[in-house]
């Protein structure tokens, strides 16, 4: 894994630290991306088709004149119906593409986005056949073939993993081969493995500057959603994926709890020990957490010796099973040796019949509050 996370981060230009080892697979496939990352992904790739859609719905129809002047009547009207088909079609993904941040709409966009010039690149390549141009018609009509070039180019402005970009680069390769395939009686197959290898080497090309990208993004979200000292997630990214698991919850009928756990008296700690110790102690909870809880939970801080712990798919018997594990495996110790013990309160979504962001945090607030009131060191969960 060490060796395949260098390897990947020299061929990416990335530097020590952007991108942590357990990340790299990431680059590979989606399905291991954290729900912040996939939401901010899709948001950012809609923006793109809808940008991209755009631009082409503007210079699709403007290419109209060149034609008229210089392709026979015959062709040149039926490449305009095309070109208007495919202008209307460009206008409708502008308009319709969904910005609900779901890859799957995403992927859906780009579909769309890339199968309309590749589907208009079939369709001329056909008409083109049918005429014998010479002079600047020729030189027009050779223009056309280059449509592939410029859609494969276009995949390197998108963040995308591997497996993506295999996914949508293909279709089009595979386009382009069966255009000349069609025309099979004066394919010309030297010209043709000669293209057809400098568009998979563009491809590539493309791909890697996607998966760059991609890593890039990566790096950043994962700087901007963590809190510096703990590792653990900050409060507003916390507050973005509690939203999220709640609406997947309510989509899926499924339960989700989530736990408000405060250090007893730590404020002792900064004052008898100071503040570096303090910061020990935050981060020793932290990994001991991390390391009992399942891979799908999500520990965010909260603010100063708060934190929040996001257990989706998770009922109140089992997120009660779940902590009592967690106390009883330990949350690390206190600068004197002395076992560090937390308050914590459980507020669960069907059980408390609730399903609002804020109403669910401030029901585990004021049971964790209730864990004091009762002598700390315990969980609360009604």
């Amino acid at each position: 894994m060490r060796i395949t996370h260098t390897i990947w981060r020299r061929i990416l230009g990335l530097l020590p630290g952007e991108i942590a080892s357990n990340e790299t697979g990431w680059l590979l496939s989606p399905h291991q991306h954290m729900p912040l990352l996939q939401q901010r992904r899709a948001l950012m790739l809609v923006n793109r088709v809808r940008l991209f859609s755009l631009l082409f719905a503007l210079l699709t129809p403007l290419w109209i004149v060149v034609d008229v002047m210089t392709l026979p009547s015959g062709l040149w009207q039926m490449l305009a119906t095309m070109r208007v088909l495919a202008t209307m079609a460009f206008v409708g993904l502008v308009l319709w593409c969904p910005q609900d941040g779901q890859l799957s709409g995403a992927y859906r966009g780009m579909t769309i986005l890339f199968a309309i010039p590749t589907l208009f690149y079939i369709g001329s390549h056909l008409l083109m056949t049918q005429y014998h141009l010479e002079g600047v018609s020729a030189a027009i009509g050779t223009g056309y073939a280059f449509l592939p070039f410029v859609l494969l180019a276009a995949f390197s402005i998108f963040p995308l993993t591997l497996i993506e970009n295999l996914a949508f680069a293909t279709p089009v390769l595979l386009a382009y081969a069966i255009a000349w395939s069609l025309d099979w009686s004066v394919a010309s197959w030297p010209s043709f493995g000669g293209e057809f290898w400098l568009l998979s080497l563009l491809a590539s090309v493309s791909s890697l500057a996607s998966i760059s990208q991609l890593a890039f993004i990566i790096a950043l979200v994962g700087q901007t959603i963590r809190d510096p000292l703990t590792t653990a997630f900050s409060r507003r990214s916390g507050i973005e994926m509690l939203e999220l698991q709640l609406v997947n919850a309510e989509r899926n009928q499924m339960p989700l709890a989530i736990a408000f756990i405060d250090l007893d008296h730590f404020k002792s700690i900064n004052d008898q020990f100071g503040h570096a110790a303090g910061d020990k102690t935050l981060k020793q909870l932290v990994h001991k957490t991390l390391a009992c809880v399942r891979r799908g939970d999500v520990l965010v801080r909260w603010g100063g010796e708060e934190f929040l712990l996001l257990m989706p798919n998770t009922d109140m018997i089992q997120a009660r099973l779940a902590l009592d594990r967690l106390r009883q495996q330990g949350l690390g110790q206190r600068p004197d040796g002395t076992p560090l013990t937390a308050s914590i309160g459980l507020a669960e979504r069907l059980a408390d019949k609730c399903n609002h962001r804020r109403q669910l945090v401030e029901i585990a607030d004021s049971r964790m509050y209730q864990a004091k009131q009762l002598g700390r060191d315990r969980v609360v969960s009604d």
